[in-house]
């Protein structure tokens, strides 16, 4: 009595969702998208839709991916039927990040822009993140953003020198 009452917030929270992001940085181009999860299968089946849909007469489509157990040409094959599974890992090229090096990855600098434009508060279904992504997503490549990669081969020889043999003249 007397006073004002007083009640703790607590957060409740809703969810979460994977995203998965394809950056083409030549064109400007990127797709993004959201699962509920982020497995083997989930994967093989954002690397379908890359193949089959975004890319479907390219011969061969070079991916830079960080070091996850989920990005593996083996999860296709846990996602599909020989055959398919087949045909789609001919088409793919995958290029790992160094350990601990995922920044080298120009989709990590792209997922960065989508955290600040995009994903700065609270978003309350996934349906509503479906909408944001497909905004932000549209907005992005209508104007061909790119990221200014500023990373030069000297910078990597510096920096990665483990990875860089020394040439002996």
């Amino acid at each position: 009595p007397a006073s004002d009452r007083k009640e703790d917030y607590h957060y409740e929270r809703h969810g979460v969702r994977a995203l998965f992001i394809f950056f083409d940085p030549l064109r400007g181009w990127r797709r993004v998208s959201s699962r509920e999860h982020r497995t083997r299968v989930d994967w093989a089946l954002e690397v379908r839709q890359l193949l089959d849909v975004d890319y479907p007469h390219a011969r061969k489509v070079k991916l830079v991916c960080d070091n996850l157990n989920t990005h593996h040409i083996a999860s296709l094959y846990e996602a599909f039927p020989a055959t398919v599974a087949h045909r789609l890992a001919r088409r793919l090229e995958i290029h790992y990040t160094p350990r601990n090096g995922s920044w080298l990855n120009v989709a990590e600098i792209e997922l960065s822009v989508l955290s600040q434009q995009c994903l700065d508060r609270r978003i309350s279904s996934a349906t509503e993140l479906e909408k944001e992504l497909s905004a932000w997503q549209n907005q992005r490549n209508r104007t061909n953003s790119q990221v200014q990669w500023r990373f030069t081969t000297e910078d990597a020889r510096i920096k990665l020198k483990h990875l860089y043999p020394i040439a002996l003249f």
